[in-house]
């Protein structure tokens, strides 16, 4: 049976979405305005995985960019319905739901709004339980393969008509890096529908139960606060089952901009032997100690915290910033196709300078609660 969402379940998503953003995952107040946007418009409905039809079709719901606050963005409601029509009219077949690449600060509501107007589904999975930069990495195991797949992207700031539809048709490789340069051409973060597929498909390949995940984090989390800050920390560490890596001020942010719209480069929290170096590619995807042992990598969930609990993004972070940095093992959470295949990771550690497959791919313990099938 599904569950309508409803205002409520607006602040609880941003609210656990933002953690599971792993400082990137779009904005709050974009999140705010499509989840307002979508319980005032309808009847947005979560939906389980197990509650549909194999042969209904589910595409991802998407937004492409960097969130870092570096780029003249403008993305509106609508472009995240418009593009859903896009896929829609050239799939020549009505999309049943809507499934998210990712969790974030805004992403976990992608779905929402085109439930709310076009009456799709909110699918109860994930491409990737926490955020990540590319949109291979939440592509559910298509980055490698040769099928063509349909992807639109809409958005972008209209007071410097730099507006783009899109669609494109292609293997998932050859069409999402076409993807990432609309978004660029457009302001820096556009709105996306892509890869609709096969229930029977998603079923085997996505992390079920992501969008419900973040609801209850959320939940929980607002309930602490309360308590105060100690009582969100607590909150958050004890329902991920994650740790404290570090507590400290930034000693240095070094991120940048790039043409291929990222924003790429490191945060170091501390300083000295106690030092920890947060790689970033629009979010934090590793973390180094002083000494260059890999303390936290991608699939990992790597989120930096303020002193009460606030989840801080990359764009919200200067030198002298006091953070916390969660983390919490991939082995707590259920995993996806998608971070589970080789190709998704040469252009990610080539942007970074760094080793990710490694780690990603190494063996997991059998208790690994995973989910599909790994490539």
């Amino acid at each position: 049976m599904g569950r309508i969402l409803v205002e409520k379940d607006v602040e609880s998503a941003i609210c656990g979405g933002s953690i599971f953003a792993c400082g990137g995952g779009g904005w709050v107040e974009h999140g705010r305005m499509l989840g307002t946007a979508a319980v005032n418009a309808g009847q947005p409905e979560l939906v389980a995985l197990d509650e549909i039809a194999d042969d209904a079709i589910i595409a991802t719901a998407a937004a492409i960019g960097a969130p870092a606050g570096t780029t003249d963005w403008q993305m509106l409601g609508v472009d995240y319905v418009n593009a859903v029509r896009l896929v829609q009219k050239e799939l020549g077949a009505p999309i049943y739901g809507l499934m998210i690449g990712q969790n974030g600060k805004s992403s976990t509501l992608n779905a929402w709004l085109p439930g709310a107007i076009l009456g799709t589904k909110v699918v109860d999975a994930v491409g990737d339980m926490r955020a990540h930069p590319t949109g291979d990495m939440g592509s559910i195991g298509m980055a490698n393969s040769p099928e063509t797949m349909i992807q639109a992207a809409v958005g972008g700031n209209r007071a410097r008509n730099a507006y783009i539809e899109m669609v494109a048709r292609g293997a998932t490789a050859r069409i999402s890096p076409i993807l990432r340069t609309a978004s660029d051409m457009s302001g820096g973060f556009i709105a996306s529908c892509r890869n609709p597929l096969p229930a029977r498909y998603v079923k085997r390949h996505a992390a079920a139960g992501g969008i419900s995940r973040a609801l209850a984090l959320g939940e929980a989390v607002i309930a602490a606060r309360a308590k105060g800050g100690h009582a969100v920390v607590d909150t958050i560490v004890r329902v991920l089952d994650g740790t404290i890596l570090a507590r400290g001020r930034v000693s240095r942010k070094s991120v940048t901009y790039t043409p291929d719209a990222f924003d790429v480069g490191t945060i170091t929290v501390g300083r000295g032997d106690s030092a920890l170096t947060l790689h970033v590619m629009n979010e934090y995807m590793a973390v180094d100690d002083a000494g260059g042992t890999r303390r936290a990598s991608f699939p990992d969930i790597i989120t930096t915290l303020a002193p009460d609990g606030y989840p801080l993004s990359v764009g919200e972070i200067a030198e002298g910033t006091e953070l916390l940095v969660l983390h919490v093992d991939r082995t707590k959470f259920p995993l996806s196709s998608s971070v589970l295949d080789p190709a998704v990771y040469p252009p990610v550690e080539r942007a970074l300078g760094i080793d990710l497959a490694t780690y990603a791919l190494a063996p997991a313990a059998p208790s690994m609660p995973t989910q599909g099938d790994a490539p």
